[in-house]
């Protein structure tokens, strides 16, 4: 039995990526549309100004979202970190990090499925973006205390994972 689809493409009321740069708009974010299939914007965050972007895939229906940080990893320290990955993505219901040597950085990564010719609303493409940066918000410390601080993946994950109870 084949999974493979014969429908022709669908047509769309409008690009998938309108939506999204609408919500861009209306945020007064930068963004820039690199195309059809690509638009690029920058968040600011608690912790640093987040790269996003959301690629049309047509060929398999998917509107997906990369999100990262400027973090560089050099190489000395790709073991520690992918073992910080792997740790953090087992505590993750919706999307995934990866670490992308090819460009040495690590990047939050879901997708929003639209098969069939479903049209993405706002909200589903805000609910896409916000799982990202909190995502990236979340993990962002365990990433430096790995990364800068020399500290095992274990423990850079339990140190920003504690939380304090009330203010000072």
């Amino acid at each position: 039995m084949s999974l493979h689809s014969i429908e022709p493409e669908i047509e769309r009321a409008e690009h998938p990526l309108d939506v999204v740069e609408r919500l861009a708009d209306r945020q007064s974010w930068l963004f820039d549309r690199n195309g059809d299939d690509e638009i690029a914007m920058q968040v600011t965050g608690r912790w640093a100004t987040y790269d996003a972007a959301f690629t049309w895939l047509a060929d398999v229906e998917a509107l997906h979202v990369a999100c990262g940080f400027d973090l560089k990893v050099p190489a000395l320290r790709w073991n520690e970190v992918r073992a910080l990955i792997a740790l953090i993505n087992e505590q993750m219901w919706v999307g995934h990090f990866d670490l992308w040597p090819s460009q040495d950085v690590v990047l939050f990564r879901h997708a929003l499925l639209l098969s069939g010719g479903a049209e993405p609303s706002s909200r589903q493409c805000e609910s896409v973006l916000n799982t990202a940066l909190e995502a990236c918000e979340r993990y962002y410390q365990a990433f430096h205390f790995v990364l800068w601080a020399g500290k095992s993946a274990r423990e850079a994950l339990d140190a920003a994972m504690f939380e304090t109870q009330g203010e000072a």
